[in-house]
């Protein structure tokens, strides 16, 4: 019986000393691996997928000029974002002025509150408690269909945190804001993405 292995994949950082060194192929594998991220990341921010995509192409270009410069203190991953949020911000096409978008009204049934404003059933992620394999298909499809319908700021958070399972502080560095927007508009993306699933497949 003839066993065949997978190629390895290489790692981030070995990507990032064969890119410093011209190798063109490690630049289409962070393509590969990336590129869908990176365009779900810029559509928050622009009105189109059009749009979109030229902010991911120039961020790519961002990367190659940058990547000599890339110190490694963040993951890779992050460090790409932070370049996409800044391409995608400095396209005028959405002004951000004055104090951050905590993402509007909250849209979540007072019940869930005990008499001091605390959850009485804090929101889960979503793929904790989906374990049948067709359900969790049809959810993932209709969260991140419900992931469009968030206010911006809102889906930012969520999807770096819950999407690209970025932790906190690297979110709040990759968007530059506080720790507490941080929490609170993850608290009401979640929520919110929480009551689209319950209206849809019954109480999670």
């Amino acid at each position: 019986m003839i066993v065949r292995t997978l190629p390895r994949m290489p790692d981030d950082g070995e990507l990032v000393e064969r890119l410093r060194a011209g190798d063109e192929q490690a630049f289409v594998v962070l393509v590969g691996r990336y590129q869908p991220s990176m365009l779900r990341l810029a559509r928050t921010f622009v009105p189109n997928a059009m749009v979109a995509e030229e902010v991911v192409q120039d961020s790519w270009l961002g990367v190659l000029r940058g990547i000599d410069r890339f110190e490694g203190r963040a993951p890779l991953k992050a460090w790409i974002f932070q370049i996409v949020v800044n391409r995608a911000r400095s396209t005028g096409v959405r002004e951000h002025r004055g104090a951050p978008d905590l993402g509007g009204t909250i849209t979540v049934d007072p019940a869930r509150f005990d008499s001091s404003g605390q959850w009485i059933a804090p929101p889960q992620h979503w793929s904790d408690r989906v374990v049948d394999r067709l359900f969790a298909e049809k959810a993932a499809d209709r969260i991140h269909a419900a992931l469009e319908e968030l206010p911006p700021a809102q889906q930012q958070v969520v999807t770096l945190r819950d999407v690209e399972g970025l932790t906190s502080t690297v979110v709040c560095d990759v968007l530059q804001i506080t720790e507490a927007n941080q929490r609170v508009l993850l608290h009401r993306g979640r929520a919110r993405l929480r009551q689209i699933l319950e209206a849809e497949f019954g109480k999670l």
